[in-house]
C-alpha cells in the first residue's frame, strides 16, 4: 500500500491517551492545558480491544512497527493489558513505547514482561532547574534518569533519549546530555524545536538547527555519520569517531524528510492522521462500533492512505503555518 508519493505505510503511532502529568512549554503549556481543559471523556477513548482490532488491520495492510503514545501514555491504566493483546499479533515486528519517563521505574519490568521491546525517554536537560522550567511541574531529573536505568534493566533496549532544544531554554544542555548518555552507551536524539499544532508559539528563531548541535558536539566529541537503520528513518546518525555510543538529530524544519515518511497516527478516540502537522483526522472510530467488518475497516484505511500527498516539512511557510493543526499533545510525537 503506496500514497500518490509513492511512500509505504510501514510505522503506526498509537495515541492511548490525550492527558499527560507533564506541562511541557513545547507541547502541552499550562496556560493553554491548565485546570479547565475539557480532556477527551473516557468513553471517547479506543478501548483496548478496540486498538488491538486498528493495530490487526493496519497490520494487515503492511505496517510492521507499533508506537505507543500520548500525551503520556503510562497515565492510561492497565496499559500493560494492551502491551500484551498486542505482542500477541502476528505480523508485529516492532512494538516499542515513548513516555516522559516520571512512571517507567514502577512499570518497567511490567511492560517488559508484557511483551514490550524498546521505550524511548524524552528527557530535555540534565539540570534540575532548566527542566523544571520546561516540564513546568518541578519534575526532577534523578526520577527520569531512574526509570531509564529500570528499563534498562528490564532488558527494554536499545534505549533512545529525545531531547527537543528550544533557544533560550536547554542549548547549554547539549554537551552534558551527550557526554551523559554516551557513558552508559544509551542513544541520545536531539530534536529541533517543531512548529507542531499551535498552542507552544513557536518561532523560528528559537530553533536550534540541526548543523549547529552537531557542530558543537564535534568540537568536543568528533563524529562520524552512519547510514540509516531502514528506510524512512527519522534520525540521521552519528556514532562517536572512538566507536562509544551515538547520537542522532531529527531535524523536520531544517531537513525535511517528507520524501520517506512512511507514518500514520491514530488519536486517542480513533482518528486517522497521515502527517503529524495533519489539519483534519479522520474518523476510525465510528467503523469500529457500528459492525464493519474487518474488510471494509481495512479498505477505509486504504483509501486514506493511497490519496496521502502530505509535504508539509518540505512546504513550510507563512501559509502553511497559518493552517489549523492538531496539538502534539493530542497526536502522539
Amino acid at each position: 500500500m503506496i500514497d500518490r508519493l509513492g511512500r509505504p505505510l510501514r510505522d503506526l503511532r498509537v495515541s492511548v491517551t490525550d492527558r499527560c502529568n507533564f506541562r511541557c512549554t513545547y507541547c502541552m503549556p499550562r496556560e493553554v492545558f491548565g485546570r479547565d481543559f475539557a480532556f477527551l471523556p473516557r468513553a471517547d477513548l479506543l478501548t483496548f480491544e478496540e486498538i488491538a482490532r486498528l493495530v490487526q488491520a493496519f497490520v494487515a495492510e503492511g505496517v510492521e512497527k507499533i508506537r505507543l503514545t500520548g500525551g503520556e501514555p503510562l497515565v492510561r491504566a492497565n496499559l500493560e493489558r494492551l502491551v500484551a493483546m498486542l505482542a500477541a499479533l502476528p505480523g508485529v515486528q516492532d512494538l516499542t513505547l515513548t513516555t516522559n519517563g516520571s512512571l517507567l521505574a514502577a512499570k518497567a519490568d511490567t511492560l517488559r514482561a508484557a511483551g514490550l521491546r524498546r521505550v524511548t525517554v524524552s528527557l530535555d536537560s540534565l539540570d534540575d532547574a532548566v527542566f523544571a522550567r520546561m516540564n513546568d511541574v518541578g519534575f526532577p531529573v534523578a526520577a527520569v534518569l531512574e526509570g531509564i536505568e529500570a528499563a534498562a534493566a528490564a532488558g527494554l533496549g536499545p534505549i533512545k533519549v529525545n531531547m527537543v532544544v528550544r533557544r533560550g531554554l536547554n542549548e547549554q544542555s547539549v554537551l552534558p546530555m551527550a557526554r551523559h548518555f554516551r557513558e552508559r552507551g544509551q542513544i541520545l536524539r536531539f530534536i529541533e524545536y517543531m512548529d507542531v499544532g499551535h498552542s507552544n508559539g513557536w518561532r523560528l528563531e528559537e530553533v536550534v538547527p540541526a548543523e549547529e548541535l552537531l557542530a558543537a558536539i564535534d568540537a568536543e566529541l568528533p563524529l562520524v555519520a552512519l547510514p540509516p537503520n531502514y528506510p524512512g528513518e527519522v534520525a540521521d546518525r552519528w556514532r562517536y569517531r572512538d566507536g562509544d555510543g551515538e547520537v542522532g538529530v531529527i531535524a523536520s524544519v531544517t531537513r525535511p524528510f517528507c520524501g520517506d515518511c512512511t507514518r500514520a497516527r491514530v488519536t486517542a478516540e480513533g482518528q486517522l492522521f497521515t502527517c503529524l502537522f495533519g489539519v483534519r483526522g479522520h474518523d476510525l472510530r465510528t467503523s469500529l462500533r457500528d459492525g464493519t467488518t474487518d474488510a471494509a475497516l481495512r479498505e477505509r484505511i486504504r483509501s486514506v492512505w493511497s490519496v496521502r500527498s502530505d509535504r508539509y516539512s518540505e512546504l513550510r511557510s507563512a501559509a502553511t503555518s497559518a493552517l489549523e493543526r492538531v496539538e502534539m499533545s493530542h497526536i502522539g510525537g
